[in-house]
C-alpha cells in the first residue's frame, strides 16, 4: 500500500509535468485537455480544475469496474498531475494579492516601495467600527500590492516588524499584467 501511494504521487507529478509542456506549448495530448480549453473560455475554472473534475467522474464510473481502492489512486495521481501541471503552465512565481491595514501604514509604504521594491495602490478608507465601539473609526491608508508566492513570508515578516497589530490578508490572483509586474515569456 505504501509503494501504491508512493507511485500514485510521483507518478501523478511526472505525469503532470509531461502534461504541462504539452499544454505550455499551446498544444494537447487528447481530448480531455481540448474539452478543458473549450470549456475554460466559458466557465471561471482553470484548466486543471476542469481536467480534474472530468477524469474524476471518469474515476467514478470506473469504480465500478475495477473496484473503489483503484479509483481513489487513480483520483490521487491526477490530484498530483493537475498541482504540477498548474506549477508547469503557470510557474512557480504565482501572484497573490496583499491588503494591509495598519495605523503605521506610511512606514509601511516606504518600505514596501524603497526595500522590496513593489509598487503599491493606496486606498483611502477608515479603520475601527468594532462591536460595541460602532462609532469610534479613524481615517487610514489601505495599501494593496501584489506579490509572488515566494515573496509573501518577507512581506508579512517586514510588516509585523513595523506593526504587529497590522491586519493583513492575501487573495490568490489567477492573472496579472501590466504595472511593475514582469510579463512571462508565452511559447
Amino acid at each position: 500500500m505504501k509503494l501504491s501511494i508512493i507511485v500514485a504521487v510521483f507518478g501523478g507529478a511526472f505525469l503532470g509535468i509531461g502534461i504541462g509542456l504539452v499544454m505550455r506549448a499551446g498544444a494537447a495530448l487528447d481530448g480531455i485537455e481540448v474539452l478543458a480549453f473549450y470549456t475554460m473560455k466559458r466557465t471561471s475554472f482553470t484548466i486543471t480544475e476542469i481536467i480534474l473534475g472530468i477524469n474524476i467522474i471518469i474515476f467514478s464510473v470506473a469504480a465500478l469496474k475495477f473496484g473503489i481502492e483503484t479509483s481513489l489512486y487513480s483520483v490521487l495521481t491526477y490530484f498530483a498531475a493537475t498541482k504540477t501541471i498548474d506549477y508547469v503552465v503557470e510557474g512557480i512565481q504565482a501572484y497573490t494579492g496583499m491588503t494591509i491595514i495598519s495605523a503605521k501604514s506610511e512606514e509601511i509604504k516606504h518600505q514596501l516601495i524603497n526595500n522590496l521594491g513593489r509598487g503599491i495602490t493606496v486606498y483611502k478608507g477608515e479603520r475601527g467600527f468594532l462591536p460595541g465601539k460602532f462609532d469610534v473609526s479613524v481615517d487610514c491608508d489601505i495599501i494593496y500590492t501584489v506579490v509572488t508566492r515566494l515573496e509573501m513570508r518577507k512581506l508579512k515578516n517586514l510588516i509585523y516588524e513595523i506593526d504587529s497589530e497590522a491586519f493583513v490578508f492575501a487573495n490568490t490572483i489567477k492573472e496579472a499584467s501590466g504595472g511593475i509586474i514582469k510579463s512571462r515569456v508565452k511559447h
